[in-house]
């Protein structure tokens, strides 16, 4: 249920579209995604919050989870921030298609349609990022997610890459 003491209500549509170029194939890319110990820590970890609970279930209709504390110093320090996404479609080594909640002191702020698409690049992959979001009142904002994922990607090339040098 909503909170009550909400008056006005508002919804920020928006769609951004990331364009990334990796040096592993789409099969080390997508294992990224799939494999829970390594989704965390590109993901779930950060510098910002103390990760408190992570759990992925990957496959069409699985759901992963995570909850984090926002560390001392940060605009919500101690404030808990949770995300449930379900899986809608997996095509292995291609396309993820996921639905997102963000929630933040138990209000959701924000709702999303994220698609990962994978495609063989040269010895790489060319990942094609789509999020489509709805930001409620008192949400993040579009460009503060756009900038959120750019850097959730950065470190997910840092993490493939360093797999790719590794085997």
């Amino acid at each position: 249920m909503r909170n009550e003491a909400v008056t006005e209500t508002s919804v920020v549509h928006s769609t951004f579209v990331i364009e990334q170029p990796l040096s592993a194939a789409p099969e080390r890319v997508f294992r990224a995604f799939a494999e829970p110990d390594r989704k965390q820590i590109w993901y779930a970890q950060g510098e910002k919050h103390s990760l408190q609970s992570y759990s992925l279930d990957f496959r069409v209709g699985g759901v992963e989870r995570w909850l984090a504390t926002f560390n001392a110093g940060t605009p919500f320090a101690g404030a808990a921030l949770e995300s449930d996404t379900i899986y809608l479609d997996i095509v292995t080594n291609a396309r993820i298609v996921m639905a997102q909640d963000m929630r933040l002191r138990g209000y959701r702020f924000s709702v999303a349609l994220i698609t990962i698409e994978l495609a063989p690049d040269g010895g790489g992959t060319r990942l094609h990022f789509t999020h489509q979001g709805a930001f409620f009142e008192g949400a993040d904002g579009p460009e503060m997610r756009e900038e959120g994922w750019r850097k959730l990607l950065d470190k997910l090339a840092a993490e493939v890459e360093a797999s790719v040098a590794t085997h």
